[in-house]
């Protein structure tokens, strides 16, 4: 079964300074249809303009990862970390007992577009956790793990049985995925568009999945994606 969320349908904020697409419900954006998908909870893709940013705020109980397309983003937390992460870095952050963090764009001419991510984690009160992997040269065309529980073949560990790959693929190329009877897959186009099973996927497009063995995506302009394989 394959439910298609696409981008147009998502909730939208514009405050000047970000303009923000909400996948699912989210702050003042709430969609009972659309509270999330299994353990992930958020996919919010932002683009925040130079200068501006998040300041200093809280955050427990979730995993956060932060996905850079385009520019850079300048991170600082309560655990001393202090990074500026650009296109093609993810970031990994487990709130746990609470942590707070700022993020702001550094640049004084260019914006920074990234997409947060929220998963909800298995357990709670873990310690607060930093991590962070560049898949800037990572080979086109080709699956890459970015999270998983085990924190297996190099990927982040994360508190939480969800896997997520990352792939850019140029156009014409494919790559496949399978996805196991009693597993669910969420797709996020990040840029570019695409066919997934035959269905055409446009950038901010998402597609729910689940019963269906093999995933199929298939470029048709240059891309980018996130696909979840979750519990």
């Amino acid at each position: 079964m394959m439910k298609v969320r696409k981008a147009n349908e998502r909730g939208h904020a514009q405050h000047g300074w970000l303009d923000s697409y909400h996948t699912f419900s989210f702050a003042a954006y709430y969609d009972p249809q659309w509270m999330g998908y299994r353990s992930l909870r958020v996919i919010n893709d932002d683009l925040v303009m130079p200068g501006m940013g998040f300041g200093t705020h809280p955050h427990r109980d979730m995993e956060i990862l932060t996905c850079v397309l385009s520019g850079a983003l300048e991170h600082k937390d309560s655990m001393g970390n202090g990074r500026v992460i650009r296109a093609g870095d993810v970031q990994y952050l487990a709130a746990g007992t609470g942590v707070q963090h700022s993020e702001f764009n550094p640049a004084k001419d260019e914006p920074v577009h990234f997409l947060q991510i929220w998963i909800q984690p298995d357990r709670l009160g873990v310690t607060p956790r930093y991590g962070e992997k560049s898949f800037k040269d990572a080979a086109a065309g080709t699956l890459h793990l970015v999270t998983s529980k085990t924190g297996r073949n190099g990927s982040i560990q994360i508190h939480q049985d969800a896997d997520l790959w990352i792939a850019k693929l140029e156009a014409g190329q494919t790559v496949s995925h399978f996805l196991a009877g009693d597993r669910h897959a969420w797709l996020h186009v990040a840029e570019g568009q695409m066919k997934m099973n035959g269905k055409t996927l446009s950038s901010g497009d998402g597609v729910a999945a689940s019963g269906t063995s093999d995933l199929k995506l298939a470029a048709t302009k240059p891309s980018q994606v996130l696909l979840f394989d979750l519990n």
